[in-house]
């Protein structure tokens, strides 16, 4: 059986090892020698893998020098694909990913890139860079394919082997041989595509569709807000309807929702036409920090607080709930606003590295907040620790005539003094 590299050990790639490594010779690569470390030792930091997990896989093994990789076959790159501060996207960890897969490329090989990106990228901007590293000449020397990754950071019932695997190759020969890899770990099946390009439209519609469905709840909940109608009392009585969407209200971060429509506006663009709906969803999305900070401060004057100096708990900082991944939260949108209105802000949160939170986003995490402290507790992120004894746990920290902002709707109705 052929050896196979992982590029990129995250929430995506290390999963992915982890599978693989259970049924095959695995090296999992990253270029971040701490995260190697912890690795060899047992320890996952994203929490996606159980110490047990790790050493189920007894093919895998971890490297992060380029020697380790000579002697496999098959190359699968995970690395993260960002947009940058304008929003478009930031193919540096795949390139940088390309370069170093291309040194180590031989005859036979095959690179398949589960990162998302537009359609066209992996042909147009991975293959070239492949080509020109190794040497070696695009499917005859070397193959491609294209597999997307559908991992839900935190989401213990839907995990690599049980969510539907979408394929592709360069060639039919190459598409039916990653399929078949694939089938190896993903009981739930695969979905072979016609070609690299549709996998990776499919992948980037995925998100895009969700991102637009939020951004229809978000400005749903605006509207009921001016009418005095409690949103998420109106989508249960919807949801009553057989097809109903289950969509609710939110902010909208993460390392895909939040990123992956501006993959293909950017795509589009490129070719001549300018999406509205896209971008007219992911403005609505953008702007609900500001949004959420607004009622808060207006719930807070309503009650007679003065807003200037006034203390506020923000609960939970990740991007969502019983996961530690800060990449792209929202929750800092809220933050910031709300010390622009000339609030005093402490952070919590039970999950996330306070190293990390300090190093991306300069937010230290406040360790012991005091019991009646603060005019607004703002339950921004719903981890299950915070929602363990209710509402009252949660007001234990709040001021007679303190706001509690339940951002999500968790809480029972009238638990709360506010929600979107």
């Amino acid at each position: 059986m052929k050896k196979i590299a992982v590029i990129g050990l995250g929430y995506v790639g290390l999963p992915l090892a982890v599978a693989f490594g259970g049924k095959r010779s695995v090296v999992g690569f990253d270029i971040n020698s701490r995260r190697i470390a912890e690795l060899r030792d047992g320890l996952d930091y994203t929490r996606e893998v159980s110490s047990e997990e790790l050493t189920a896989a007894i093919g895998l093994t971890f490297a992060d020098s380029l020697e380790h990789l000579s002697d496999c076959q098959i190359y699968i790159v995970t690395v993260p694909t960002p947009i940058d501060e304008f929003k478009t996207p930031d193919l540096m960890p795949l390139i940088k990913a390309s370069e170093t897969v291309g040194a180590v490329l031989k005859p036979g090989d095959i690179v398949v890139y589960e990162s998302t990106v537009y359609p066209g990228a992996t042909e147009e901007v991975c293959v070239p860079i492949l080509e020109r590293t190794s040497g070696l000449v695009f499917n005859a020397d070397f193959f491609a394919g294209y597999s997307p990754e559908r991992i839900n950071p935190g989401d213990k019932e839907h995990r690599v082997d049980s969510i539907k695997k979408v394929t592709s190759g360069s060639t039919p020969k190459v598409a039916d041989e990653v399929d078949s890899l694939y089938a190896e770990i993903v009981i739930a099946g695969t979905h072979k595509a016609s070609s690299i390009r549709v996998a990776e439209a499919a992948k980037v519609i995925e998100n895009t569709q969700r991102d637009l469905n939020i951004a229809l709840m978000n400005e749903l909940s605006m509207i009921f807000s001016r009418l005095k109608i409690d949103t998420h009392e109106v989508l249960a009585a919807a949801a009553t309807k057989w097809n109903f969407l289950p969509f609710k209200p939110g902010l909208v971060g993460g390392h895909c929702i939040g990123v992956d429509p501006y993959y293909l506006t950017h795509k589009a663009q490129a070719i001549g036409y300018h999406p509205e709906i896209i971008l007219a969803g992911r403005r609505v999305n953008d702007n609900m920090g500001p949004y959420v900070a607004s009622e808060l401060v207006k719930a807070m004057i309503k009650t007679n607080h003065k807003v200037a100096q006034s203390t506020v708990l923000v609960m939970g900082f990740t991007f969502k709930e019983n996961c530690p991944d800060l990449r792209n939260t929202r929750v800092i949108d809220v933050i910031r606003e709300l010390e622009d209105f000339g609030c005093v802000v402490d952070v919590v949160d039970c999950w996330a590295d306070s190293g990390e939170a300090e190093e991306e986003y300069g937010i230290s995490f406040h360790e012991a907040p005091g019991e009646k402290n603060y005019d607004a507790v703002l339950l921004a992120v719903p981890h299950k620790e915070y929602l363990e004894n209710g509402s009252g746990e949660l007001r234990k920290y709040l001021k007679p005539d303190g706001v509690l902002f339940d951002l999500k709707g968790v809480l029972p109705i009238g638990d709360s003094d506010l929600r979107l």
